[in-house]
């Protein structure tokens, strides 16, 4: 007799960000990149004139069998998002004590990749196609 009481659930990652990816609903004078490893460790960054004007860096990170998005180079410290809602291709994380954004959703669209960062009335919408 086997028991499955003891097996770990296994969370499941979003693997539909891996890849390099450029968004294409930017303001004119810049182009912002984001590139997702095999890892789901992540890098985006905004060039405005061929200089870097925003840098961040990112990873989802598993803390006691819950997914975060972790984000470090904008603030002093990282601020963690956790994952309030998930499926294959969408996820919403959330952090309400944080100022701008309180909440960070991803999902793929067709080809696409969109965000949206949001708190309270203000939202950013990104959308971004994979670049080759």
């Amino acid at each position: 007799m086997f028991s499955c009481g003891n097996k770990k659930k296994e969370v499941q990652k979003p693997s539909f960000l891996i890849g390099k990816w450029i968004r294409i609903n930017n303001k004119k004078e810049s182009i912002t990149y984001e590139t997702w490893n095999n890892n789901l460790k992540g890098l985006g960054y905004t060039l405005k004139n061929k200089d870097t004007s925003f840098k961040e860096i990112l990873s989802i990170v598993e803390i006691k069998d819950t997914l975060f998005l972790k984000v470090e180079g904008v603030n002093k410290n990282p601020t963690y998002f956790k994952f309030t809602l998930q499926t294959d291709t969408s996820f919403v994380c959330e952090n309400p004590k944080n100022k701008f954004p309180k909440k960070i959703t991803y999902f793929k669209d067709g080809k696409q990749l969109k965000a949206e960062i949001s708190a309270d009335n203000f939202r950013i919408d990104f959308v971004f196609d994979k670049r080759h």
